[in-house]
């Protein structure tokens, strides 16, 4: 399967050229510094390309010696989107440094493609390598049963945020407390060796990397796009590709209810298949590179017009953003089943994703899959690898019409799954975490218990659209009207001009990766037009 970039084993070798060497030096500035000197801190903004231009530094935490000589860029992917530093660097020996301000790099790959690919992909290998061997990022002092820590972990793990976890007590604990003053036996956050994060959440994480927004956005974009699953991710990449100030903002994390697939084999250019979460960190890449900024978590709530033309939109926490168009990509969300508890047991046995997080959580038991789409059966056989055995619950008598052909054959095939028809979950068994789940014969209305400690709930599609409703021409159930329905010559306008939907959450879309992606690649001539009447 394909992984989320080049191994950094593979791009050691992999230069700038002389020419883009020449390049950064017309437009940075020499810095000196004695051998032992911190050049960069964890949290320190990425403000500039740092290359070396003599002597040696070294990239502090790391596993091994990782040093940069002459010739050589520090960096990660975190300099596309202006984010913080992840890992210390300090002069071995008496060196001296380029350091090239940030826009003008940007601004040099738009213009030179191969310095640009060269760039990226060594950004990209060294944040997989990051992820993959644990160093870097933020280390979580906490017990992997608590909800808080498989909260912090799921968010890191699906926004492609270098993050590990250690016991409370252990060894590695106690040796982090000691170094920035805290408690190695209590739940705690640290960013780098020292930098302790006060109330460890998504939100604080999001501060510490760098990509969350200021509380007030004064200066309006030209596109807001809001959602960052495939259809939003497309629209951003083609909106900053094409020039238009683009921001996207994310509630949960990349890749919408598509990154939550462990494995997508039919979208092309994959032949060995992709994760849906490894596929959406490629394109926000793609998109950073452009130009495009990405905020999380961030949830629009309410939306207005104002007299200008532009369009307001207020996020959860108070702030708010100004663009000239708005594309919606917010897709959907899993619907919550009516079950008495189990929202109390939702990330301690209950999930609505089967990444290699929750695979990790419910290893070796008995686990269920709810549900008859591409997305339950792909997390049953992702599942089906770690787990002991794994129940398909499919209220239907087939699984023909709603699941790829490929994948009903691989599970039926499959001794470590067993497919209920007709079968349905009617209760659900634990106070603090999850012991058991009660299944229903839908037919003869026999009941049984199976003693699953995970459950994954994959049924129904519910909308992201409240923050919509009174402004743009909804469906029944919530989906936003489009086209032909709402009057507008272009397939994703909705009845507000200047206002578009594409993806999942637009009412008749087609709900596959591929059509989401085509959608949100297409709508950006319509932003245009919109942007530029008189063009």
């Amino acid at each position: 399967m394909e992984s989320l970039a080049e191994d950094l084993r593979t791009m050691i070798r992999r230069p700038l050229a002389e020419s883009h060497v020449a390049a950064l030096r017309a437009a940075g500035t020499e810095r000196a510094f004695e051998a032992g000197t911190m050049i960069v801190r964890p949290g320190d903004p990425i403000d500039s390309l740092l290359l070396v231009e003599a002597g040696e530094i070294e990239i502090v935490d790391r596993p091994d010696a990782a040093t940069l000589g002459p010739g050589q860029f520090a960096g990660e992917t975190s300099f596309l989107s202006g984010g913080r530093y992840l890992l210390a660097m300090r002069a071995v020996e008496d060196s001296r440094v380029l350091f090239v301000p940030r826009q003008a790099v940007l601004d040099l790959m738009a213009r030179i493609p191969e310095m640009s690919d060269i760039l990226v992909s060594v950004f990209a290998a060294r944040r997989r390598r990051m992820i993959e061997e644990g160093f870097g990022g933020v280390t979580l002092i906490g017990d992997e049963a608590d909800r808080a820590v498989r909260d912090l972990a799921g968010f890191a793990t699906r926004n492609r945020i270098p993050m590990r976890i250690v016991e409370p007590g252990s060894e590695p604990a106690m040796a982090l407390a000691a170094s920035c003053g805290t408690d190695g036996t209590a739940m705690r956050a640290v960013y780098g060796d020292s930098q302790v994060l006060e109330d460890p959440s998504p939100e604080t994480l999001a501060r510490a990397m760098g990509i969350e927004m200021p509380t007030e956005c004064s200066a309006p974009v030209d596109l807001l796009v809001v959602g960052a699953g495939p259809a939003g991710i497309a629209a951003a990449v083609y909106g900053a590709s094409e020039g238009l100030d683009t921001l996207v903002v994310e509630d949960t994390a990349l890749g919408g209810q598509a990154g939550t697939s462990s494995r997508i084999e039919n979208y092309m250019g994959f032949p060995t298949g992709i994760s849906g979460a490894d596929l959406a960190w490629r394109g926000q890449v793609q998109a950073m590179k452009f130009g495009a900024r990405f905020a999380m978590p961030r949830r629009a709530v309410s939306f207005m017009r104002q007299e200008d033309g532009l369009f307001r939109v207020e996020l959860n926490d108070g702030a708010h953003v100004r663009a000239g168009a708005v594309v919606v990509a917010a897709g959907v969300q899993y619907r919550r089943l009516p079950i008495e508890g189990l929202e109390t047991l939702e990330g301690t046995g209950v999930y609505y994703a089967a990444t290699e997080l929750e695979a990790r959580f419910c290893r070796g038991s008995e686990v269920a899959v709810i549900g008859g789409g591409n997305s339950a059966g792909q997390a049953a056989m992702h599942l089906c690898r770690t787990a002991r055995h794994v129940h398909l619950l499919v209220r239907g008598p087939s699984l023909a019409v709603s699941m790829s052909d490929y994948l009903l054959k691989r599970l039926e095939a499959d001794p470590g799954v067993t497919i209920h028809y007709r079968t349905e979950m009617t209760a659900v068994h634990g106070a603090e975490s999850l012991s058991g789940i009660t299944i229903r014969d839908r037919d003869g209305g026999t009941e049984r218990e199976i003693d699953a400690r995970a459950v994954f709930v994959m049924v129904g599609a519910a909308p992201n659209t409240g923050w919509l409703d009174g402004h743009v021409d909804l469906d029944g159930k919530g989906f936003v009207l489009t086209g032909e329905a709402v009057g507008a010559r272009s397939p994703y306008a909705t009845s507000m001009p200047g206002v578009f939907a594409v993806g999942d959450v637009r009412s008749a879309s087609v709900k596959r990766v591929a059509s989401a992606t085509g959608e949100g690649s297409v709508v950006v001539s319509k932003v245009w037009e919109h942007l530029n009447p008189a063009s």
